[in-house]
């Protein structure tokens, strides 16, 4: 009889465990959605190049008078909100031409379809990134965590239609503005940072709008080659003689901080000319890298 007890108390708790589970995370998703329609305040950065990303997740625009190109389409729920911060700028978002992407996550490509139906463009995306992205986010390599945020449809998106691949060492072009592909895999394995020159009074700058060196697990790796993947991306990444220091991000090449230093600085430009901070994200990385690659072996 006890024993029955237990058993329909056991039952009941997990029930209940189940429905307040339900409940928040409802309530959570509902509280992440409402984040997301936050939009930030689009600004130009040099040149022709152009923030336009929303909740601290980057979108960066480049202009031309053959047309525009897009970097990254942030959250599905962002993508309204980068096509609204193209037009404040005065662009149309018609004028997009060729929409590229630094990995298959759902915060950075989960608006590329919505994007691409509104401006026709067409999707470049990475050899390493195709499977996942034609798949709308699943078949990636995930922590324990995002296995966990993949079950409640979090990091799923719409697939986009994929136009062409790239390959590292890849250059697209769109009239005179030139952008050349640095896969830095590791934190996907088609994990994309962009390298392009912008001129901004009389000075001809490198610009790389880093991908990210984010973690996975190293041991057992999240995916073949995951070691040697990031060992390379760290090379690959201190070789790119940056001048603009970009990321995936706002706060991983502290955009905030530098936004507030534009109003003493001679040029608007002058706080996102940060070799120094580059450098140092690659070397916090590595450190990060190292340490967590030491205590998986123990």
């Amino acid at each position: 009889m006890r024993h029955f007890i237990k058993r329909r108390w056991l039952v009941v708790l997990l029930g209940t465990a189940t429905i307040l589970g339900v409940v928040l995370g409802t309530l959570w998703r509902s509280a992440i959605k409402r984040n997301r329609s936050v939009a930030d305040e689009p600004f130009q950065i040099a040149g022709n190049l152009y923030y336009v990303g929303s909740t601290g997740i980057t979108a960066f625009l480049l202009t031309g008078p053959q047309g525009h190109v897009l970097i990254d389409g942030g959250y599905p729920e962002t993508a309204p909100l980068i096509a609204g911060s193209i037009a404040k700028l005065g662009f149309k978002i018609t004028d997009v031409k060729a929409l590229l992407n630094t990995h298959a996550h759902s915060d950075h490509a989960g608006g590329l379809a919505a994007l691409q139906r509104a401006s026709g463009a067409e999707l470049w995306v990475s050899d390493g990134d195709y499977d996942v992205m034609a798949a709308g986010g699943r078949g990636e390599a995930f922590g324990l965590v995002e296995v966990l945020l993949f079950l409640t449809g979090e990091l799923t998106f719409t697939a986009p239609r994929i136009d062409h691949r790239f390959k590292d060492g890849d250059t697209i072009r769109v009239g005179p503005i030139t952008l050349t592909a640095h896969v830095t895999a590791g934190h996907t394995r088609g994990c994309t940072s962009w390298s392009f020159p912008v001129s901004d009074g009389g000075r001809e700058l490198l610009a790389v709008d880093i991908c990210s060196l984010s973690l996975k697990p190293l041991i057992p790796e999240a995916y073949p080659g995951i070691r040697s993947d990031f060992e390379r991306s760290f090379r690959v990444l201190r070789s790119l003689p940056a001048d603009i220091f970009l990321a995936s991000h706002t706060d991983m090449f502290s955009m905030p901080r530098k936004l507030g230093e534009r109003a003493d600085a001679r040029s608007p430009v002058d706080p996102f000319i940060d070799r120094g901070g580059y450098l140092g994200f690659i070397d916090r990385a590595e450190e990060r890298f190292r340490k967590a690659l030491a205590d998986q072996q123990r």
